[in-house]
């Protein structure tokens, strides 16, 4: 039996991927887009049974996506706001928890069977450096706050209605689509202009991933069975100095890479990390 799949956020930055890996699978997708949003950025839509559009999917109520989860069997929720530079402590993070929480009264009206959402590595207590699951949480931005908030919340509430809940963090991602803002994006802007790269000391340790992979692996798991929180992540540890000289060395302009041009952030943790398993 095909898998009938309601996804959220299908045309940013990592839902398209998840969306591309659903159709891989051959599952049927039914798409929650803002009005407006361009479609042309979605690819193959010949997995999509049906795009619904909404000024605001955050601002609708229960009985609307009740409607809109008629015979779904899973849902996947990607959207929030996001937007580089403000999302963190950005009052819309309270739309988006509260809308996401009342997805989740509607999905068990629909009598839904799983639902996965995409939360955040920021979640964790991030003086800890290498995060597995069972790490603590300590939320210290809006964005991040927000998202454990719907975490706990589901995770109590949706088992309680025979609904399998799996909460996918991310930590750090890149590749096709990303926002100009972008660390990525930014390297190779200036890179290939010829002009000077101005970074910190790049000694900070992440935890970077091609956001396809990311994508197939949302997708992975709202097919699959898997349940509780999951990290979506590469498991190696890499500096940002090394990931400016990888991609500088593209474009053989090491000596454009001005480590050290930018202060450090005195709050931005030395080392965040992703365990897997």
């Amino acid at each position: 039996m095909t898998n009938r799949v309601l996804l959220t956020g299908g045309t940013g930055f990592v839902g398209r991927q998840v969306l591309r890996a659903l159709t891989e699978a051959g599952a049927s997708v039914r798409l929650v887009i803002r009005e407006g949003s361009s479609e042309s950025r979605l690819g193959d839509l010949s997995a999509v049974e049906e795009v619904v559009t909404t000024p605001d999917l955050f601002r609708q109520s229960v009985e609307w996506w009740a409607k809109a989860f008629e015979g779904i069997d899973t849902v996947i929720h990607v959207a929030w706001y996001a937007e580089p530079g403000k999302y963190l402590h950005s009052a819309e993070n309270i739309v988006c928890l509260e809308g996401t929480l009342r997805m989740a009264q509607a999905a068990a009206l629909a009598g839904v069977r799983r639902f996965v959402g995409v939360g955040t590595c920021f979640e964790y207590d991030l003086s800890a450096g290498m995060l597995s699951t069972d790490t603590p949480l300590r939320p210290i931005s809006p964005y991040a706050g927000a998202k454990a908030a719907v975490f706990m919340a589901l995770s109590q509430w949706l088992p309680l209605h025979g609904i399998a809940f799996a909460w996918c963090r991310l930590f750090y991602l890149f590749g096709e689509g990303e926002d100009e803002r972008r660390l990525f994006p930014y390297l190779r802007a200036q890179l290939s202009a010829g002009n000077p790269v101005e970074l910190t000391s790049g000694n900070q340790i992440r935890d970077f991933m091609d956001v396809r992979d990311a994508g197939k692996q949302i997708a992975d798991i709202g097919l699959g069975d898997k349940t509780g929180p999951v990290n979506i992540c590469s498991g190696t540890p890499v500096t940002v100095r090394q990931i400016a000289e990888r991609v500088a060395d593209e474009y053989n302009r090491r000596d454009l890479l001005r480590f050290g041009a930018r202060p450090d952030n005195l709050v931005d943790p030395p080392c965040v990390v992703g365990l897997t398993g």
